[in-house]
């Protein structure tokens, strides 16, 4: 009995994946296509736009207070620092810069920095998670808690804290909140040794990082980016160094740097610029006025405290006019940025004196 085969000839095919735009390792949604020859990505074509909320237009029909929800929503990571340089377009643009209290100042910048610290460790232990660390993801969120539990016990929320006001803060620091940050500090120098005693000479990390996704330094300029992608490219740009806002300037920190241009060395980047925050928060707690305003002084721009808003009627009616009817601004442009935790995070107004 005989039997038959066809026999047919390989020929090599270059594969086409579709990845996401939902995927558990986009952390949001993003579309890739890649092009593929074996395991070697060839080509990745994003597609972006599925999170488009039309945040502009909507700022175009609201009073300037309303829109400080929507910069939360733009990224939940770092809700502060997003509401830090909306406030300060503003403030610039009202030409009331200089009239922040020095306090609301390094209040700020605390929040801005626990705010980078928190989003870097999502990025961390999402990263190790998608190559397969488990443990690092539940280490890394461990002290992410400790950050949303200091936002939680400031303004009431985790994550999307609208916690900056025109002017200054929305409130003091509650009692013991220092305190609760001390244990922060104490705790964080050493979580971070540990995870780079779990990754930093790994060999499975190193070979899934190291030399992979190279970016030049020309090429990170070219495509205009920034924060830790440009400086793991070896371009020395940080917003806080080349164009100081709050007190940034008393501090003394450096900006990490790398010129490998890969995951790996972004990965270094990132994990030093926690060490340099947590450099900054040391010198914002100590150097900070233990007492003094909170917020400007300033009845046509700024809200009143909460308790004048809800115990006297001249609270009560200044709370009103400024949230419902708003206040007028002169005409004009302006720009401002901040050293967001994923790069330059800018807001550009252009008034009609309206």
């Amino acid at each position: 009995m005989s039997s038959r085969f066809d026999v047919h000839e390989l020929k090599e095919q270059e594969m086409v994946l579709n990845m996401g735009p939902q995927h558990p390792s986009t952390h949001g949604v993003l579309r890739v296509v890649l092009h593929l020859d074996g395991e070697n990505i060839r080509q990745a074509i994003p597609y972006i736009g599925y999170l488009h909320r039309g945040t502009e237009k909507l700022a175009e029909a609201h009073k300037y207070y309303h829109s400080i929800t929507h910069t939360d929503r733009m990224d939940y990571l770092a809700a502060p620092s997003n509401n830090l340089a909306y406030i300060q377009a503003i403030e610039k643009l009202l030409g009331i810069e200089e009239n922040v209290p020095e306090r609301a100042q390094y209040m700020r910048v605390i929040m801005a920095e626990l705010a980078r610290i928190a989003s870097h460790l999502v990025w961390l232990g999402t990263h190790a998670l998608d190559i397969g660390a488990l443990s690092l993801f539940l280490y890394t969120f461990r002290e992410r808690e400790m950050i949303l539990d200091l936002f939680e016990r400031y303004c009431g929320a985790r994550l999307t804290t609208s916690m900056m006001r025109v002017g200054g803060m929305p409130a003091d620091l509650p009692n013991n909140w220092m305190e609760q940050l001390e244990d922060f500090m104490k705790v964080m120098p050493e979580r971070i040794r540990e995870y780079e005693n779990l990754l930093k000479n790994n060999p499975i990390w190193i070979r899934r990082t190291h030399g992979v996704g190279i970016i030049s330094a020309a090429d990170a300029v070219s495509y205009g980016l920034t924060g830790a992608c440009l400086r793991g490219s070896g371009v020395n740009y940080d917003v806080r160094k080349a164009r100081p806002y709050q007190v940034y300037d008393r501090f003394d920190f450096e900006v990490p740097l790398r010129t490998d241009g890969d995951v790996y060395a972004r990965y270094r980047v990132r994990v030093e610029e926690m060490v340099q925050s947590l450099r900054i928060l040391r010198q914002a707690a100590d150097q900070m006025p233990t007492d003094g305003a909170w917020i400007a002084d300033l009845p046509d721009y700024v809200l009143p405290s909460k308790v004048d808003a809800m115990t006297t009627i001249e609270g009560q009616t200044r709370h009103f006019v400024l949230v419902i009817h708003g206040f007028k601004a002169p005409p004009g442009e302006v720009y401002k940025a901040v050293e967001a935790p994923k790069g330059e995070l800018g807001y550009y107004f252009v008034s009609t004196g309206g």
